[in-house]
């Protein structure tokens, strides 16, 4: 069974791994800064839209943060 909690970790994995910070990532996304912090931790779950978006910033795949595939 997939948990929010496993598909939190895996975006903010990426998040942390990326070359962009926090604000550069929320002016790609449309988002304020503060939304990006509070998604890393845990305080705010983002919209489908958000995460599709940074998906595509990000270069990640949407079915691995979504724990549909593991690599």
């Amino acid at each position: 069974m997939i948990q929010s909690h496993q598909i939190r970790e895996r975006l903010v994995h990426e998040i942390q791994t990326s070359p962009f910070t926090q604000k550069e990532l929320a002016e790609q996304t449309g988002v304020i800064q503060q939304s990006i912090a509070q998604y890393i931790s845990g305080r705010a779950m983002l919209s489908f839209e958000t995460f599709a978006n940074l998906c595509a910033v990000l270069n990640a795949d949407p079915a691995y943060i979504l724990c549909l595939k593991d690599d």
